[in-house]
């Protein structure tokens, strides 16, 4: 991408180390323009980086007039933007009588960041170690004194285990779903009440220097606790088929992932274990979805996406079957794609 202007605070970060919720970033070849207000000046100044442009920080009180006088500069030039980024009445407010060629891209800047750098990797990777204790302590203390505790303290009990006692933001609101609530993909938390014997679906991530992590256990809480390791053994007959067909098309998704394959030929390895076992209706959702300073980037790992995958994509396997009023299964882990194959994150 040559020239464009971004204000998602994720893009922000990526080209100039710092963002805040007011600015907007115009890069005209190696030239940058960071736009904001009075309040994030000091921060700014101590922050941006200029590595990958010299750039200029622009202090206003009118952030779209200062991105106006910036682009009368380079009239007749061509800037890319993502209109999911700007409502109607702020770009048309931008763009009036500008001789400058405007053209909307959706998520030109994800595509910037399609491929992860070794740094960035192991930034996830880290995140995702960092999730895998969270996801342990979170079970020690549903061992202990999950019985009886209702989903939304749960839900609560989550986020301190996951933020470290505010040591670290959210990737995004964590998912905790008990029997019938698990089976749904996005569950909000109710008041039912963990017993012995229950099924418990946990969806959660956390962020270690912006980069986001993302994991989903589903685990049987029995006599002696429970664990969010992938070996569960469910008394329920059915449930336990269940959860067995969706760790089989989670490992086969991830053993079969290779360079140059398309996403949904990803998509399908995991899609086609779940459908000749009969529950092809009941997996609702995509495979997998990319991952890194945004919980969900490119690629996207679905029926319908034609991305060839490349060495250093980053993404989740996360297959599961839901059946409405009974339970839910999902098993979910990042992995990066390398030479020889997908390598799960975090171990």
């Amino acid at each position: 991408m040559e020239n464009f202007i971004i204000k998602d605070e994720n893009a922000l970060y990526f080209e100039v180390g710092y963002s805040c919720d007011n600015a907007l970033f115009i890069a005209y070849d190696k030239q940058g323009y960071f736009i904001t207000d009075g309040r994030y000046q000091t921060e700014a100044q101590e922050s941006i980086k200029q590595d990958k442009y010299a750039v200029e920080i622009l202090i206003s009180r009118n952030l779209i007039r200062t991105a106006r006088a910036i682009f009368k500069k380079y009239e007749k030039s061509t800037f890319y933007f993502n209109p999911q980024e700007f409502s109607v009445f702020a770009f048309e407010k931008l763009k009036n009588n500008l001789k400058i060629n405007f053209i909307p891209k959706l998520n030109f800047h994800q595509e910037k960041r399609i491929l992860k750098t070794a740094q960035e990797i192991e930034l996830l990777h880290h995140s995702q170690k960092l999730n895998f204790k969270a996801f342990a302590k979170f079970a020690q203390f549903l061992s202990e004194k999950g019985v009886d505790c209702e989903e939304s303290y749960l839900h609560f009990k989550t986020q301190e285990f996951l933020s470290k006692q505010g040591k670290f933001d959210l990737s995004f609101n964590p998912i905790v779903g008990i029997n019938k609530n698990a089976a749904k993909p996005h569950a909000l938390p109710s008041n039912d009440k963990l017993q012995k014997g229950d099924l418990l679906l946990f969806d959660a991530g956390l962020k270690y220097k912006r980069y986001c992590s993302d994991m989903t256990r589903t685990g049987y809480f029995g006599k002696n606790g429970i664990c969010f390791s992938k070996e569960q053994k469910f008394k329920n007959k059915e449930l336990q088929k269940i959860y067995d067909i969706v760790l089989k098309a989670q490992e086969c998704a991830i053993k079969g992932a290779k360079v140059g394959m398309l996403a949904c030929e990803v998509d399908a390895l995991a899609r086609n274990v779940i459908e000749k076992a009969g529950y092809g209706k009941y997996f609702v959702h995509s495979t997998g979805h990319g991952i890194g300073l945004d919980i969900h980037e490119l690629p996207v790992i679905s029926a319908r996406s034609q991305t060839i995958l490349q060495e250093s994509m980053v993404f989740s396997i996360e297959p599961g079957i839901y059946i409405p009023h009974h339970y839910g299964v999902r098993i979910e882990d990042l992995v990066v794609l390398q030479r020889d194959g997908a390598r799960v994150l975090g171990i």
